[in-house]
């Protein structure tokens, strides 16, 4: 799908058409989006075109937290997109079909959203496979477990979740590029032999990290760059872009643009302003809030976080602490900024943010932790659901739910 239209007829539709515009959308009785064609009139249900494409969509990522999916809290934040990922070990412990992750992303597909699966290679412990050992064999065979139940399923395949820093820092260099190029070629030969030239699944390389850093703009990233520019079957690269400042993402952009075809197009999967927050967790909260809600006027920001995920805040109480936090509402826009930045290289095929709090990010929570949860569009661990299992909006909602049109 994201592969028709060339860069004049994208950038066509990028001036004309909202890139998520909902004209064919589902009735509200069936509370879900319509992306491919609809039953015929005859059927009693309503005819709507399909988009020509999705460029420039914002949609939601649950990284390996898919499980956690709820199509009520999708449907309220009017995305059509779903995105997590699939850890390639876990194919050693059953059929991959069935394993909540890949049931979780097609089933999505099934319900008409559209949807982005990364496999992950956990290499951060153990050196990669060398090409012809019975170790890469056996990678190799894992995949053979997992294409059939994601291609012609899943509407982009991303090959790759942060290759960079799920590997050991040794050997972050040519042999990364062999492992990633090897698992890549046979994808695409098992794609062109099983699911042939209709194929829904699109092909990406993902994702690259902290290209803002210089040190991380190596030989192998360049290398990764050339692969992806020179393999016809792969439609762009992801990125990842997790900055401590919103200017930082130019960086990427600058990096990526011109070392990509000119009909390749990128996916930004997961970004952040994570190490922003970080910055600020030790920082006193503000006197206001904390006279309102009986917090001793020493306490640090991440104290205040840590008592929210111990006893969860009424909404009213987790909106008070981030607005009269003055460091937080100087970014209050940072989602707006960076949609307008991606969407306006004319080469964005879709982004998607960090829907919601899990558990990972509120464990052992301290002045050290890495914040991730105040960038989430639902926040179920740091305030008080709404009943009936329904998770509370955190503070972006409202920008998410503006940038779908």
């Amino acid at each position: 799908m994201l592969r028709r239209l060339s860069l004049v007829a994208l950038t066509a539709v990028l001036a004309t058409v909202s890139p998520l515009t909902h004209a064919a959308t589902a009735t509200a009785s069936e509370g879900k989006p319509v992306n491919r064609p609809m039953p015929a009139a005859s059927e009693g249900k309503p005819v709507n075109p399909p988009l020509p494409a999705a460029h420039g969509a914002l949609g939601a990522n649950f990284n390996q937290n898919l499980d956690a999916l709820d199509y009520r809290e999708l449907r309220e934040s009017g995305t059509r997109w779903v995105r997590g990922f699939y850890p390639m070990p876990a194919t050693d412990q059953g059929d991959p079909a069935g394993h909540f992750a890949i049931s979780t992303i097609t089933d999505a597909g099934r319900r008409g959203y559209d949807t982005i699966l990364s496999l992950k290679w956990p290499y951060n412990t153990a050196s990669f496979p060398q090409p012809g050992s019975a170790a890469m064999a056996a990678e190799l065979a894992r995949l053979d477990r997992v294409l059939p139940a994601v291609l012609n399923k899943v509407d982009i395949l991303a090959i790759g979740n942060e290759p960079f820093i799920e590997s050991l820092p040794a050997e972050r260099d040519e042999r990364l590029n062999v492992f990633y190029e090897t698992v890549a070629r046979h994808v695409i030969a098992y794609r062109r032999e099983h699911c042939g030239p209709g194929c829904r699944t699109t092909l990406y390389m993902g994702a690259l990290n902290r290209l803002d850093l210089a040190d991380r703009r190596t030989p192998a990233a360049e290398r990764w760059m050339t692969f992806v520019r020179e393999t016809p079957e792969i439609q762009g690269v992801d990125i990842h872009p997790h900055i401590p400042a919103p200017g930082n993402a130019q960086a990427f952009l600058d990096y990526i643009l011109p070392r990509m075809r000119a009909d390749q197009t990128y996916l930004v999967t997961e970004f952040s302003l994570v190490w922003y927050w970080k910055q600020h967790l030790q920082d006193p909260v503000s006197a206001s809030f904390a006279s309102r809600y009986g917090f001793a006027p020493d306490t640090r920001v991440w104290e205040v976080i840590k008592a929210a995920i111990d006893s969860p805040f009424s909404r009213k109480q987790w909106s008070d602490f981030l607005t009269s936090s003055t460091w937080f509402v100087e970014q209050a826009g940072f989602l707006r900024e960076q949609m307008a930045l991606y969407r306006g290289t004319g080469r964005l095929a879709v982004a998607t943010y960090g829907f919601k709090q899990d558990d990972l990010m509120v464990q052992n929570f301290g002045p050290g932790k890495d914040p991730w949860l105040l960038n989430s569009v639902f926040a179920p661990y740091t305030v008080k659901g709404r009943g009936d299992g329904l998770s509370a909006p955190n503070y972006w909602l409202k920008d998410f739910k503006a940038l779908q049109h």
